[in-house]
């Protein structure tokens, strides 16, 4: 898998950043993990191979806007 970085909203160079998967178009989302379990809680769905990250919504709106 090629990841290219494509932006993000940290002042320091971390997290939180979006990256495309070049081979098939789909965005890999590094974030803070969500932990609480009272708020993993609310989750459906979530695979044993699957995690859940906090973005903010700016991250999105700015460098992957709905086409």
């Amino acid at each position: 898998m090629t990841l290219r970085f494509i932006g993000t909203t940290s002042e320091h160079g971390n997290c939180p950043t979006l990256y495309e998967v070049i081979e098939t178009g789909d965005v890999a989302v590094q974030g803070k993990l969500l932990t609480d379990p009272e708020h993993l809680g609310q989750l459906r769905d979530v695979g044993e191979d699957e995690t859940v990250v906090i973005i903010p919504r700016e991250l999105l709106t700015r460098f992957a806007p709905k086409e």
